[in-house]
C-alpha cells in the first residue's frame, strides 16, 4: 500500500512539474494562420471604449487603478443615461448615441486613461504652427457657402471621429470593423459610413504625390505576428478630424501595427510623423475587441438631405444679420 501511495505521489509531482514547464515554455499567444501562413486578423472587431486619444485632466497617469477606472466609468454611464433625445438636450454626438456598456480599455490588464503613450503626458505635441492650424480649421470646415466646403463626415464621405483613419480612432457608436484578408491585400470595413480601407501587400511604392485618396495610400507587410502598415498621400479634405478636433497634415506619415494578442483582442499601435504639425512623432496604443456583430447598414443621410437644410439655415442667418444691420442704421 505504501509503495502504491508513493508511486501515486511521484506521478502527481511529475505531472505538476511537466505542467509548470509547459506553461513556462508556452510563450506568447500565436494567432491562427490564414491560408498563406500569416496571422489571421479576419473577423469582426470593435473599438468601442471610454478611453480617448489624449489623457484627460482628471487622470493622474496613463494606467489607472481599478477604483479610479470604475469611478470614471460609473460617472460616464450616469451622464449618458441623463442625456435627452436632442430637443433641449446636449448638442454633442457623444451625448446622443453612446454604445451602452462601454468601459475604459484594458491593455495588459491595466485600464488606460488615454491611447497616447508618447509623449509621456498623453497630450498631442503640437508646434505653434500646428496649434494655429487647429484653431483655424473650424472656420474652414464649417463654411456654409457651398456643400464642398463642409467637412467630410458631415457630407457622409467619411466617418466622424477619425474612425476610418488612419489612425483609426474610436467613435462612441458604429465602431465595428470587419477585416478581410488575402495574400495580396487586407481590407478593413468600418460600420460607420461603410468606409473600406484597402492595404496593399504586394506593392513597394506609394502612389504619386498628386494622387490623394480619402483614406490615404496604405502599403503593408508582415513582421512576424504583426501586420505593419505605412500610409502617406493623405487627402487635405480630411486633415481636420471632426468632431474631435485633431489636425494631421496631408504630408504626414502614419505607421500602424496590427497584432492579434489573444483570441478576443487585437492590439493596434500607431505612430504619427508630421513635422509640419507636431514637434516630435507621437505614438499611441489601442485595442480592438472581438465581437459577434453584426455590422448593420449605415445609411447616414442618403442623398445628403441634411445639406440643403444646413445651407438654407446659413442663408437665413445671413438674411437676419443683414436685416438687423439695416435696422440699426
Amino acid at each position: 500500500m505504501l509503495n502504491l501511495r508513493a508511486a501515486a505521489v511521484a506521478v502527481a509531482i511529475v505531472a505538476v512539474v511537466w505542467a509548470v514547464g509547459w506553461a513556462a515554455n508556452a510563450g506568447p499567444y500565436r494567432a491562427p494562420r490564414a491560408a498563406d501562413g500569416h496571422p489571421d486578423l479576419g473577423g469582426l472587431w470593435t473599438s468601442i471604449s471610454l478611453t480617448e486619444l489624449e489623457r484627460p485632466a482628471w487622470a493622474p497617469a496613463l494606467t489607472l487603478t481599478n477604483a479610479e477606472a470604475q469611478a470614471f466609468e460609473a460617472r460616464r454611464q450616469k451622464e449618458f443615461a441623463s442625456v435627452e433625445d436632442g430637443i433641449g438636450g446636449r448638442a454633442s454626438e457623444i451625448g446622443f448615441w453612446p454604445e451602452t456598456g462601454a468601459h475604459l480599455a484594458r491593455i495588459d490588464g491595466k485600464a488606460r486613461s488615454s491611447w497616447i503613450v508618447d509623449p509621456a503626458d498623453g497630450r498631442l505635441p503640437y508646434t505653434a504652427e500646428g496649434l494655429a492650424a487647429v484653431k483655424g480649421m473650424p472656420a474652414v470646415v464649417n463654411n456654409a457657402n457651398n456643400p464642398e466646403t463642409r467637412n467630410a463626415s458631415e457630407r457622409c464621405l467619411l466617418s466622424g471621429f477619425a474612425g476610418s483613419g488612419p489612425p483609426m480612432l474610436n467613435a462612441p457608436y458604429a465602431s465595428l470593423y470587419q477585416f478581410v484578408q488575402t495574400k495580396d491585400a487586407v481590407a478593413i470595413q468600418l460600420e460607420s459610413v461603410h468606409d473600406v480601407r484597402v492595404v496593399r501587400l504586394n506593392s513597394k511604392a506609394h502612389l504619386p504625390a498628386n494622387v490623394r485618396p480619402w483614406l490615404g495610400d496604405s502599403i503593408g507587410h508582415w513582421e512576424g505576428e504583426s501586420l505593419v502598415v505605412e500610409t502617406t498621400n493623405f487627402n487635405p479634405g480630411d486633415a481636420f478630424k471632426m468632431p474631435i478636433g485633431v489636425y494631421i497634415s496631408p504630408n504626414a506619415k502614419v505607421i500602424e501595427r496590427f497584432t492579434r494578442v489573444s483570441p478576443t483582442q487585437l492590439r493596434y499601435d500607431f505612430t504619427v510623423e508630421d513635422p509640419a504639425t507636431f514637434s516630435k512623432p507621437w505614438r499611441a496604443e489601442m485595442v480592438f475587441e472581438a465581437t459577434k456583430g453584426p455590422i448593420y447598414e449605415y445609411a447616414c443621410h442618403e442623398g445628403n438631405y441634411a445639406l440643403p437644410g444646413i445651407l438654407a439655415g446659413a442663408r437665413h442667418e445671413e438674411a437676419a444679420a443683414k436685416a438687423a444691420d439695416a435696422a440699426t442704421r
